[in-house]
């Protein structure tokens, strides 16, 4: 039960791109691909949602630690069956939807993803697990779409993946930074009682 995709993450076919080009966005024939794809995805975003989180834990189990309420399940025949798995993986693609429907308007894109990454800091979710969730997005979602699936439409939702996820890199570490900044800042104050004249 493989996808050739499936471990190309790690090592860095498909994880992020370097700084220099980490703002390449999908180009206008890649956002016409993507579009026309989802218009067949969105009819399995449920199936879709739990087949790539299934096999995100199948894959990358390390990634399990992250989500308190699958931390202990080894079972993934349960997870199958899991209403919080179900419920979360369609978060998941209703972020994927939303991106897509973004896709006319990147500065919308943009400060969604963003708040996406400030969002996983508070969940305690690094950025090193999230190019995993579009490997496996691109495994569950080639059998649906059949010979439908090319390698141009593969690489037009890579690159959509590629650009959420360094936007949601950089939410996340821009949050760490306020938060670390906010747990410095009253050490650094002057004690405003002590200041007054």
């Amino acid at each position: 039960m493989g996808c050739a995709i499936s471990g190309l993450e790690a090592k860095g076919e498909f994880g992020e791109r370097t700084t220099e080009d980490a703002a390449a966005t999908p180009s206008e024939p890649q956002i016409q691909m993507i579009k026309e794809s989802w218009k067949v995805i969105r009819d399995d975003i449920a199936k879709v949602g739990i087949i790539m989180f299934v096999r995100l834990f199948e894959t990358h189990p390390e990634c399990k630690d992250v989500f308190f309420l699958f931390r202990d399940v080894e079972d993934l025949e349960r997870l199958r069956t899991s209403r919080e798995l179900r419920a979360h993986g369609l978060r998941v693609m209703s972020f994927i939807e939303k991106s897509v429907a973004r896709l006319d308007q990147l500065e919308r894109l943009e400060a969604l993803a963003l708040e996406l990454g400030k969002s996983h800091y508070h969940y305690n979710a690094p950025p090193k697990y999230y190019s995993y969730v579009g490997a496996e997005f691109i495994c569950a979602v080639r059998p649906i779409l059949k010979e439908k699936w090319t390698s141009e439409l593969e690489e037009a939702w890579k690159t959509l993946f590629q650009f959420v996820t360094g936007l949601m890199k950089r939410g996340y570490e821009e949050e760490g930074d306020r938060q670390r900044e906010l747990a410095a800042s009253p050490k650094e104050r002057p004690d405003k009682r002590n200041t007054a004249i």
